[in-house]
């Protein structure tokens, strides 16, 4: 049962990793690459259960942490280059 979760999780991480390669927008391809970082912590909590090891729920935590942080980050970079393209053009 648990190995179907994990084929699941990695058939919609792969389908993540194409729309972010091939997004429209930048904003498609940064909420697409939230949504890997999301299944890779999802990934690695069913890992943990499957193999008995608890201490990768911490390293799950972890990333969860540097993901939020990192998109945080590049949407506050692509949010500061749009206002400073509008201020160019005016």
């Amino acid at each position: 049962m648990y190995i179907v979760v994990s084929i699941a999780i990695l058939v919609t991480m792969v389908l993540a990793l194409v729309r972010a390669l091939m997004g429209p927008s930048v904003y498609d391809r940064v909420l697409a690459a939230n949504v890997f970082g999301t299944k890779t912590v999802l990934l690695l909590s069913v890992i943990a259960f499957l193999y008995g090891r608890p201490d990768f729920l911490d390293l799950a935590l972890a990333y969860a942490l540097v993901n939020m942080v990192g998109i945080l980050a590049v949407l506050e970079y692509f949010q500061n280059r749009a206002k400073k393209t509008r201020a160019k053009d005016d």
